[in-house]
């Protein structure tokens, strides 16, 4: 059973000493980080992002790697999602890509490189021939403060990882993917139900619930289309 992080954290809030030299957004962000009860637990545990209790949660409440043989997790850096696979799903082989270099993480395989290039897509596929179970994503573009330009560019990389997913899945699998508010809608939505047999909108405890942040986890691959 997971402990809930925030019971770890209760009293006096910490206050930033001094603003001087920092916009308020950014003063905002590390008061928010400071206080955080998940990023205090996540350090304690040695993960490397308060984003792996996301995962962990979502897994843990759907079994979500039951069966599961091979994964591929697009956008993996820093790895806390990796971290969080190889500590409930041992045996399940792991393969995590990303435009950025992470730290090793013990019995995970990595590519360096973005999964919509021809020769990374290549790579992908070299390391995973007997087909893949399970696409996750928790690929998110740095915010702008523009609300409309960051719900679009999140649910470009949504569209692209299930894209992608929906060329490698084994019949079955499952892909999961960060979304926001109101953003499976229309074609995506529709390509979603038209491709998988069960499709959820999931908010994970852990996620701030100040948060536009939704995960979607279609599952039951009903498989590619035969030519």
């Amino acid at each position: 059973m997971t402990t809930d992080p925030k019971s770890r954290r209760r009293g006096k809030k910490e206050r930033v000493k001094t603003a001087r030299g920092r916009t308020a957004s950014s003063t905002r962000w590390l008061q928010r980080q400071l206080n955080d009860p998940y990023v205090a637990e996540a350090r304690r545990l040695g993960y490397r992002s308060r984003a792996a209790f996301k995962l962990k949660e979502i897994a843990e409440k759907y079994d979500l790697f039951k069966g599961v043989k091979t994964v591929v997790d697009l956008g993996a850096a820093p790895g806390g999602w990796c971290q969080v696979m190889r500590e409930i799903a041992p045996k399940v082989k792991i393969l995590a890509v990303d435009l950025q270099e992470i730290d090793p993480v013990p019995g995970v395989d990595f590519i360096l490189g973005d999964f919509l290039e021809d020769s990374t897509y290549q790579a992908i596929l070299d390391k995973t021939a007997g087909g893949v179970d399970a696409v996750i994503s928790d690929m998110a573009n740095a915010a702008t403060g523009h609300r409309q330009t960051d719900h679009l560019r999140t649910m470009v990389l949504c569209e692209a990882g299930l894209d992608f997913a929906l060329e490698v899945l084994n019949s079955g699998g499952f892909f999961l993917s960060k979304v926001l508010q109101g953003g499976t809608e229309g074609e995506l939505l529709a390509t979603l139900k038209k491709n998988f047999k069960t499709i959820r909108h999931l908010k994970p405890p852990s996620s701030r619930q100040d948060s536009r942040e939704l995960f979607v986890l279609a599952t039951g691959f009903k498989g590619r289309a035969q030519p």
